[in-house]
């Protein structure tokens, strides 16, 4: 090769390392941004919220024992031999609660022996003035850490405003004289909660 050819070479070779170069600091994020890219596709997807599962009629309700609006320990056992409607609302002295609880308030009367027990993850005090202030007369509990919620199966996911929670779903339930699942209600509306109570026995 002529001394001539060997410039020329050399000048072409020159131009393509230039040109790699150049192309490399124009996009010196495109490894990065592909990394990235695949990384985020790999990633492992959050865990879902849990959703506790229903309760089947006939089957054995779930025991509990917590504090009524006057700070004592209320089971549900010390009820057994009668007839329990058990209710579930997610914040005392709200507006569909208000009409629910109000509502049972009105045919308290009506249900004999039925014992209506409302629960909520209210503090005691708090359900101790929603109580008075509506003269419900009745037992309202305080499941504070929603354990009771969840093995009734009314701690579900939620939406306001097109945002997703976990809360209570209100719901309710007849339990009968043995302790078993006689009606559940999930998803109830607050008018229909009393309505459903006196259907079930027969008034």
């Amino acid at each position: 090769m002529t001394p001539a050819k060997k410039a020329v070479t050399k000048k072409v070779a020159a131009k393509k390392t230039a040109t790699k170069k150049a192309v490399t600091k124009k996009n010196p994020t495109k490894k990065v941004a592909v990394k990235k890219a695949v990384a985020k596709k790999a990633a492992p997807k959050k865990a879902a919220a849990k959703q506790s599962a229903a309760l089947q009629t006939g089957s054995r309700a779930p025991s509990f024992s917590l504090l009524d609006q006057s700070g004592r320990k209320v089971s549900l056992s010390s009820l057994s031999g009668r007839k329990v409607l058990v209710y579930f609302y997610p914040k005392a002295d709200t507006p569909g609660c208000t009409t629910q609880s109000c509502g049972l308030r009105d045919i308290a009367s009506k249900v004999g022996r039925t014992a209506i027990v409302g629960i909520s993850p209210d503090a005691p005090d708090r359900l101790q003035r929603f109580d008075e202030k509506y003269s419900l007369g009745f037992t309202l509990l305080s499941d504070a850490d929603h354990s009771v919620a969840q093995a009734w199966g009314v701690w579900g996911e939620k939406s306001l405003y097109g945002k997703k929670y976990m809360g209570i779903v209100r719901s309710a339930f007849l339990v009968d004289e043995k302790g078993r699942i006689e009606h559940a209600w999930y998803k109830v509306s607050p008018k229909d909660t009393p309505a459903n109570l006196l259907k079930a026995l027969g008034r």
